[in-house]
């Protein structure tokens, strides 16, 4: 094998770990939308890391690149059509509920103490 085979090799091996890692975090994040308590939650969890642990060894490039797009489109299939969203994330309920007042508007926070009454 020559050199830029090699890293070739290498570069391809870490883009596809890290397509796997992004899967199963999406994966695992989404088992909590599915999952009304948490004992049903950590067996889905066990089961969702069994099924990436069986195919842990594929050593084949072109396989794991197969396993991973399927992979994707099944999660894609089975995802969670409302997920859960913390409330004070983005999409959230209680997101930009108390919004930052308009610029020129004077917010006094010493309410009956304010200094311009000691004259």
């Amino acid at each position: 094998m020559s050199l830029t085979s090699t890293a070739r090799y290498v570069a391809r091996r870490a883009a596809q770990r890290e397509r796997v890692r992004i899967l199963y975090r999406r994966a695992l994040k989404d088992t909590l939308n599915w999952a009304v308590h948490r004992h049903l939650f950590y067996q889905d969890a066990s089961d969702l890391r069994e099924r990436f642990e069986v195919h842990k060894h594929v050593e084949d490039l072109d396989t794991i690149d197969r396993m991973i797009d399927d992979g994707e489109a099944q999660y894609n299939k089975w995802r969670h059509p409302d997920p859960y969203i913390v409330p004070w994330a983005p999409g959230g309920s209680k997101f930009t509920r108390n919004p930052t007042p308009p610029s020129g508007i004077e917010i006094v926070y010493n309410f009956g103490r304010e200094d311009h009454l000691e004259d």
